[in-house]
């Protein structure tokens, strides 16, 4: 079977195949300074989960692995903050960067699903993510995590990093812990759960024609409409 190409300004024709239009990239790049920190972001929606990531917090580093290679996204990021003092700051503000980097690849949300969700196990734990990408921000947080540490990172800042990308994305955000008892397992599994669930949210829907994915026809981000 041969099978002809040719392209044109518009559209791309592969034979007799459905005509598609072309896709601009999308893609968010972030460069947040604060007295606390540097932050520098790139994250590209439609990628192969390729990664580049510098934060100073090494188990945020292996979480945001996670976050690029099952959603594939491609994620370069370099943080440089007060880590001297905690891990605080840093955590936060590349949440928020991440956030921010989210919102700007997304655009108007034209054509994309909206609504993802998965449960990711990872031996004994079982994280549940519901998402939408609604322009509302709102996060509920249900996981429990028996040790205030792993290795050096403080387990009270994966809420953090999590509100900080729901504020600044504009996504209404569930996580549920189904079971686990160990730290490292649960924490990673959400993260996992909430990569599959964000690509399925973010991926074109080929019903969608381009349209916004909202009977009112719009959707907001931070209360002001795109």
């Amino acid at each position: 079977m041969e099978c002809d190409s040719a392209e044109t300004d518009d559209v791309i024709r592969v034979g007799t195949m459905t005509e598609l239009p072309l896709i601009e990239p999308r893609v968010g790049d972030i460069h947040r300074v604060t007295g606390e920190t540097d932050v520098r972001v790139h994250l590209g929606l439609d990628g192969t989960g390729a990664c580049d990531l510098h934060t100073g917090v090494p188990f945020l580093d292996h979480m945001l692995h996670q976050l690029s290679s099952h959603g594939l996204l491609d994620l370069n990021i370099t943080a440089k903050g007060d880590t001297h003092i905690d891990d605080h700051h840093t955590n936060e503000d590349v949440g928020i960067a991440v956030g921010q980097a989210l919102a700007l690849a997304l655009g108007n949300r034209r054509g994309i699903v909206r609504f993802g969700h998965f449960t990711a196990p990872l031996d004994e734990a079982l994280v549940q993510v519901v998402l939408d990408c609604s322009g509302r921000p709102h996060l509920s947080y249900g996981l429990q995590i028996p040790t205030q540490r792993i290795g050096r990172y403080d387990t009270e800042l994966v809420k953090e990093f999590f509100v900080a990308v729901v504020n600044n994305s504009g996504m209404t955000l569930h996580i549920r812990q189904l079971d686990g008892s160990n730290s490292h397992h649960i924490v990673e599994a959400c993260f996992k759960a909430f990569a599959r669930a964000l690509r399925m949210a973010t991926e074109m829907d080929p019903r969608r024609a381009g349209d916004v994915p909202s009977s009112k026809g719009v959707l907001e981000q931070a209360g002001s409409q795109l």
